[in-house]
């Protein structure tokens, strides 16, 4: 399943193949966000021809629209999408958290009404899992409770039990084509981190994710947590953070032992016109720089009669084929085509960072 290839000698970084239903994915990756099944802008093609090999959907929203029976009918998510590489589909508890006086958590599961019409629904940790096995994901996660930041430790504490006894039964459940990851809760409190990690390490997942960050936690704060707790995670199992991040927030993780991330930052800082570029050819990763690349505000005005590609050195099809200048045009106008260009740009970034990062690592500059 999970097949470590070269570890570094700098630091707890390392390089491996993940094996799936819909093929192997080299880690460390990054995952585009396809929330309801779509990258916003882009097709199935786009994001097969921009190499990613793994893309996220998420459960909650698939189940408000267009609901289990369509999908279902449809065969489930690979072909209801025309999408033949792999899928990691969320539980939606991150999702039902965010709905805060919509949803009530209970013993049994996460009773909530939906943000489009108003219907009442109760997600269960088996229904969670049910619904992520008709839409055919390649990997699924548990549903779990995701804590508020800044949240009392009481909260916490209910948090981490929940998502523990919740764990316990969706591990009685079975689906051989589909891994299922166990999620570390226990906000910035390292003993409740490192209870939850003990406690779901014993449960014997496929793998493991660290959920709960990135929700306004200090930076530093989040990786003193990684620090804490991948050490504590089986090392013969892949690791994901889950909602992170900025590039040089997933260089510093990948440091600390995660081999797999996922965030909306690059599609939707490109609908508002925010540009990933990298400053240097080969990407220089040294611990707490964020110097090897820059942020380009494209409609700013001094990109109005910059005829140059948005990154000299980037082989992405906006790059290859239109200048600053243009994309500028098609912001200031609101073309629709503007955000198609910048996501197109933004993903190959994200995606480009991770080639970077596992060449690093396989030079044993990581």
């Amino acid at each position: 399943m999970f097949k470590i290839l070269k570890t570094s000698k700098k630091s707890r970084a390392r390089l491996g193949k993940l094996k799936l239903a819909h093929g192997a994915v080299q880690t460390p990756f990054f995952m585009p966000i396809a929330t309801k099944a779509s990258v916003k802008t882009l097709d199935s093609a786009d994001i097969l021809n921009l190499g990613a090999e793994i893309i996220l959907s998420n459960t909650y929203h698939l189940l408000l629209r267009p609901g289990m029976e369509v999908m279902k009918k449809a065969g489930g998510l690979h072909k209801f999408m025309n999408w033949g590489g792999a899928i990691l589909t969320d539980s939606g508890g991150y999702q039902i958290f965010s709905l805060a006086k919509q949803r009530k958590i209970t013993e049994d599961g996460a009773i909530f009404r939906s943000h489009i019409d108003g219907r009442q629904f109760t997600l269960t940790p088996e229904l969670a899992l049910e619904i992520q096995k008709n839409l055919g994901s390649d990997i699924a996660m548990i549903l779990d409770v995701c804590a508020p930041y800044p949240a009392s430790r009481k909260v916490v504490e209910e948090a981490v039990r929940l998502t523990t006894s919740w764990a316990m039964r969706s591990k009685k459940i079975k689906n051989k084509n589909q891994l299922m990851f166990g999620i570390v809760q226990g906000g910035v409190h390292k003993d409740l981190r490192l209870k939850s990690a003990e406690e779901l390490v014993d449960l014997n997942f496929d793998g493991y994710a660290v959920g709960g960050l990135a929700v306004g936690e200090p930076r530093a704060k989040m990786f003193k947590i990684l620090e804490d707790v991948v050490p504590e995670l089986p090392e013969e199992k892949p690791h994901y953070l889950m909602g992170v991040g900025q590039p040089e927030e997933i260089v510093e993780a990948v440091r600390r032992g995660i081999d797999m991330f996922d965030c909306v930052l690059p599609t939707r800082n490109a609908r508002h016109g925010l540009i990933y570029i990298f400053k240097e050819k080969t990407g220089n990763f040294r611990p707490g720089y964020a110097g090897f690349y820059e942020t380009l505000h494209i409609t700013n005005e001094k990109f109005k009669k910059d005829f140059s590609p948005l990154d000299k050195n980037c082989s992405c099809p906006t790059c290859k084929n239109y200048s600053r200048a243009y994309l500028r045009h098609l912001f200031i106008a609101n073309e629709p085509l503007a955000a198609r260009l910048a996501t197109i740009h933004n993903v190959h970034f994200y995606l480009e960072l991770m080639r970077k990062i596992r060449s690093a690592i396989r030079a044993g500059k990581f």
